[in-house]
């Protein structure tokens, strides 16, 4: 799994559409490989986009839970830790 690609579901204030595009761009540059595709896969870059952010989309939508949402400030603090600790 990409690293930068970070978990979206069950957080307050609900992901945002630009997380959630950057997390699909984020997955679309790990599958194929293109940091910035080249003129001739840019559409196919682009719409691989579009598609993994609509179906990011609908599953944070039906996705369902019965612990309390994160709190995004918290759980970055957690990984600053965590950081911390690993590296030094």
């Amino acid at each position: 799994m990409c690293r930068n690609i970070k978990t979206l579901f069950n957080f307050e204030p609900p992901a945002s559409e630009d997380e959630i595009n950057a997390s699909a761009l984020q997955f679309v540059r790990k599958l194929s490989g293109f940091n910035k595709p080249s003129q001739a896969n840019e559409a196919a870059f682009n719409r691989a986009v579009a598609e993994v952010s609509d179906a990011a989309r609908r599953l944070l939508a039906s996705l369902h839970t019965t612990a309390p949402a994160r709190d995004r400030e918290v759980e970055a603090e957690k990984a600053r830790e965590r950081s911390r600790l690993r590296f030094g």
